[in-house]
């Protein structure tokens, strides 16, 4: 998956989140970002960027209780 693509599937989870209608949904999407943030600041760190450590502290806690079945929802491996 290019960089590209994971700028967009942030910002899209990002927009969705705020047009929740429920603190849950909320919190689905939210949590996606999350996760997709840490895939940016993962690739960004291998080639070198100076801006993935910003995107690796915005990353999601890995901690296993929370949001595995968010993940499965959103389509992330849990």
């Amino acid at each position: 998956m290019d960089l590209n693509q994971l700028y967009f599937d942030h910002q899209l989870l990002l927009m969705k989140a705020r047009q929740a209608l429920s603190a849950e949904v909320r919190q689905v999407h939210e949590f996606g970002a999350s996760l997709v943030a840490g895939r940016i600041g993962g690739m960004q760190r291998a080639l070198g960027a100076a801006c993935a450590p910003a995107w690796e502290a915005i990353a999601a806690n890995r901690h296993p209780s929370v949001g595995s079945p968010l993940q499965r929802q959103i389509g992330y491996p849990s």
